[in-house]
């Protein structure tokens, strides 16, 4: 829930939060394999690649190894 709570905020994304609440649920984690919550990651790094695609791409660049495949490619979406 925290991971998609932010998807309507845009420029008022908490990115402190964002980043907690997805690494505490990237692959390895508890979570991670659940296919709900790596859509969920990529979703929410998708609505947010509107507002900062650098940050996303950053994001995702430092976070390659953890993130699943949905996640990245749901991320990169529209930025490429």
């Amino acid at each position: 829930m925290a991971i998609i709570c932010q998807l309507p905020f845009r420029d008022r994304t908490d990115v402190h939060l964002l980043t907690e609440a997805i690494e505490a649920n990237v692959e390895g984690t508890a979570y991670g394999s659940e296919f709900f919550i790596r859509k969920a990651i990529g979703w929410a790094l998708r609505q947010y690649a509107r507002t900062d695609p650098d940050w996303v791409r950053a994001f995702v660049a430092a976070h390659e190894s953890v993130l699943s495949g949905l996640s990245r490619r749901e991320a990169r979406k529209h930025i490429g």
